[in-house]
């Protein structure tokens, strides 16, 4: 790796790990900015969902824009974006300018994820250098994700929920200050059309679908509401793959979909995302209310999480030089599930801490083995010009994946409560942790069987 090579790689992973860092850092400062601004309990749940609807739904968009009109502008033009949103945010005398703050968060994350990623993958050669930059960006991050929660504790308790926002704009301005000067751009040279009704269709699917989803953890699976989110997704989803069949210059080819390493990839990491998110926030709910835990301390016991993350991160791409992409997924997988089965024996009491610490650790190395397997596989053997594409479909997974785990862990733990009490809700936690290992264990056979052939293995 050149001089240059690691200056473009320090800039891009500080930016996806700012990104990361963005989707939990105000999960824990939730009810004291609802008391600072004014905000409602009902309309509390905006401050995260307004970020996850525009960070998921406008993704694949902004994947392709990037490969139409440019990488390197679409990301240094939503890394501006995001700057000034989170100085506004911190700034925020009312729920209404904090709202749209993190609409503005949730459109640059949605931009600048797909772009950052297709411009690492252009920058770095098909082969390990490419499999151990995402495998550090993979790392980064899962371990933002997790810090996030830790940093949001500390920043809220030591200073102001305010810093939560505030955090961004010195890393925005490096960055801003050092990529143009490190990383060039790429794009077609022969633009199409971009295809508007294909990027209305997908956009309004996704954002139904992830509302939906939303609403599904708020008032349950049995709301009005929710399911017909859902509904009008999976209509508008339908519509927009029938009109990609069509169209002369779709928003997704559909033989881009039609890879097996691109369609099977996604979906591993789909379930890779899904679980490990939703694990943590069963664990939380156990950390809190089965044990006591304040929430700080709740978020601190996750820190061997993010080491198991970062360690996932960085072995993975040697595992994919020694063996294949798919190989790494699925030890990753069979880790990942046995780690999460192994926390069914949590008791209401301290004297199994330690096992929650192992499972955790353990278990965060199994994901990040899928999810750098999963990125591996899902951009590999593709050309330059449908990076963008590929990774915007990577990066939409992801979003998904995050938003979807949390509602459907919820529900099956809600529904599994049967009384009140420690016991009862510990009964809940565990019928979800099961639950959430099986579906690991799913997506390690479906990915073992459809996800046929070798995968070219880095040398």
């Amino acid at each position: 790796m050149t001089p240059r090579m690691k200056v473009i790689l320090v800039v891009l992973l500080s930016a996806q790990f700012m990104l990361a860092v963005d989707f939990s850092i105000l999960n824990v400062a939730l009810p004291i900015i609802g008391e600072g601004l004014g905000f409602t309990l009902a309309n509390l749940q905006w401050i995260t969902t307004s970020f996850a609807l525009c960070a998921a739904g406008f993704t694949l968009l902004f994947g392709r824009v990037a490969d139409l009109f440019g990488r390197k502008r679409l990301f240094l033009g939503a890394l501006a974006v995001l700057g000034i949103s989170s100085l506004v945010g911190g700034f925020a005398p009312t729920p209404e300018v904090l709202i749209a703050a993190r609409v503005f968060q949730g459109l640059a994350t949605a931009a600048m994820t797909p772009a950052g990623l297709s411009l690492l993958t252009t920058s770095f050669p098909e082969g390990p250098l490419r499999d151990k930059a995402l495998g550090l960006n993979g790392a980064l991050m899962s371990a933002g994700f997790t810090s996030g929660a830790i940093l949001g504790g500390l920043l809220t308790d030591l200073l102001s929920w305010r810093w939560a926002f505030f955090i961004n704009v010195p890393v925005v301005v490096v960055v801003l200050i050092v990529a143009p000067l490190v990383i060039n751009d790429s794009r077609m040279n022969d633009r199409p059309k971009l295809d508007m009704p294909g990027a209305l269709l997908v956009t309004g699917g996704l954002l139904a679908v992830v509302f939906g989803l939303t609403q599904a953890g708020e008032a349950g699976w049995g709301s009005t509401v929710a399911l017909g989110s859902l509904a009008l997704g999976a209509v508008l989803l339908a519509a927009f793959y029938a009109v990609e069949r069509k169209v002369a210059a779709p928003l997704v080819p559909l033989q881009v979909l039609g890879r097996r390493t691109v369609a099977w990839g996604n979906i591993a990491g789909l379930v890779a995302f899904l679980t490990e998110t939703s694990l943590v926030f069963l664990l939380t709910l156990y950390l809190q209310n089965v044990l006591g835990f304040t929430p700080m301390a709740a978020g601190l016991s996750f820190a061997v999480l993010g080491l198991g993350t970062v360690l996932g991160g960085v072995f993975a791409p040697r595992v994919i030089g020694w063996t294949s992409a798919k190989s790494t997924l699925l030890i990753g997988g069979i880790v990942q599930a046995a780690a999460t089965f192994a926390l069914l024996a949590l008791g209401t009491d301290q004297a199994t801490m330690w096992l929650l610490l192992l499972g955790t650790f353990v278990g965060g190395v199994g994901n990040m083995f899928v999810i750098v397997g999963f990125m591996v596989t899902a951009t590999s053997g593709l050309p330059d010009h449908e990076q963008g594409l590929a990774t915007g479909l990577a990066t939409m997974t992801q979003q998904v994946g995050i938003t979807m785990g949390t509602p459907i862990m919820s529900a099956i733990a809600n529904s599994a409560m049967v009384g009140a009490g420690v016991v009862a809700i510990l009964d809940g936690l565990s019928v979800a942790i099961a639950a959430n290992a099986t579906i690991v264990l799913l997506g390690v056979l479906a990915s073992a069987f459809f996800l046929r052939g070798k995968q070219k293995a880095a040398a």
